[in-house]
Parts: structure tokens; C-alpha cells; sequence
């Protein structure tokens, strides 16, 4: 897993065959542990986005639901920072400041997220961006409920990649026909 996002060091399409404890396990045989590529799982979701099975409305409500808790949750916790700036008498500049920072810093942590999960982030940016992430808490959480509404946070994402490299895979196992061997050469 990757330290900075939670996921996967794999690409969408390749093969992990790491078993959960995270050893190399020996490809399987037959339908279920097929040579192809295999869809890689979403926090919170595992791979049941491929399908749309084992539970995978429950998930997205439950996910929709505790996002929704949490961003509540956040804005109380920005409501008593905002009590305390304004019983410390710091002026009405300082309380301005607080309110504007909070603000953008939401805003753009909304628009991050959001993009985030149309595209891959790109890692120094992230890195770069983490600050202002933390600090805009509230704007990550609110793309995570909003997106979650409509599917599973970065489906459409993984969904492209996914049938990107299933097509890809398609193409590499069906070019060959025939005993390669026994073709004509060209002079």
C-alpha cells in the first residue's frame, strides 16, 4: 500500500498475488484465479465496485453516512476553534483571518479531492498540498460524502483503468493464432 493515498502499489490491471498477510501466493488455476488483470479494491469497498454485489449499496450508504457524520462533526469542532479566537479577544482581524483561511482552505481541499477521484493525483503535489489538505479538512470530507452519493469515491477512476487494462489484456492474448512456428517467412 502506498503510504500517501492507502492505495494499492499496483496498478489497476496488474497482477497482485500477494495473499492478505502480504506474501506472494502462486497464481491460481481456473475461472476465479484467472491469468487477466484484476480490478484493484477501493477503501471502504474492496472490489465489490466491479459488480455492484456483496453489499455494495449498503457500503456507499454507510460510507455517504459516516462522511456526512464526520463533516457534521468537523464544523462543531471549526464552531469551538471560532468560540476560542473570539473569547481570546484578538480582534476582529485576527477572527476574519481564521474565517478566510478555514474557508479557502476548505475550498480547495474540495476541489483536490474531488479531482482525485477522476484522475491520479500527482504525488509531489500531494506532498506539497498536504498542508492546506489538513487544514481544509471539512472540503475532503464533503467530496467524500457528495461522491459517495453517486458511487463509490474514485469508481469511475478505477472503472477506466480497469476496462482499459481488460481491453489491453484482451488484445495481447488473442493477437496470436496458430502454431507461430510453423509461418512463413518473408525473404
Amino acid at each position: 500500500m502506498s503510504d500517501e493515498n492507502g492505495t494499492p502499489d499496483t496498478p489497476a490491471g496488474s497482477r497482485d498475488t500477494r495473499d492478505a498477510d502480504g506474501t506472494q501466493a502462486p497464481p491460481a488455476d481456473g475461472p476465479a484465479g484467472s491469468t487477466g488483470p484484476r480490478p484493484e479494491p477501493l477503501r471502504f469497498f474492496g472490489t465489490t465496485w466491479v459488480e455492484h454485489d456483496q453489499g455494495y449499496i449498503a457500503r456507499r450508504c454507510a460510507v455517504a453516512a459516516g462522511a456526512l457524520a464526520a463533516t457534521v462533526g468537523s464544523c462543531l469542532v471549526l464552531r469551538f476553534a471560532y468560540q476560542g479566537v473570539a473569547i481570546a479577544e484578538t480582534g476582529g482581524f485576527v477572527t476574519l483571518l481564521v474565517v478566510v483561511m478555514f474557508a479557502i482552505c476548505s475550498a480547495l481541499a474540495f476541489r483536490t479531492t474531488w479531482d482525485g477521484f477522476s484522475k491520479r493525483p500527482d504525488p509531489d503535489r500531494q506532498a506539497s498540498l498536504r498542508g492546506l489538505l489538513a487544514i481544509g479538512f471539512v472540503g475532503s470530507l464533503a467530496a467524500y460524502f457528495l461522491r459517495a452519493l453517486a458511487e463509490a469515491p474514485g469508481e469511475k477512476l478505477h472503472r477506466e483503468e480497469y476496462e482499459s487494462a481488460l481491453e489491453q489484456h484482451r488484445k495481447r492474448t488473442s493477437r496470436r493464432t496458430g502454431n507461430p512456428s510453423k509461418k512463413r517467412r518473408r525473404s
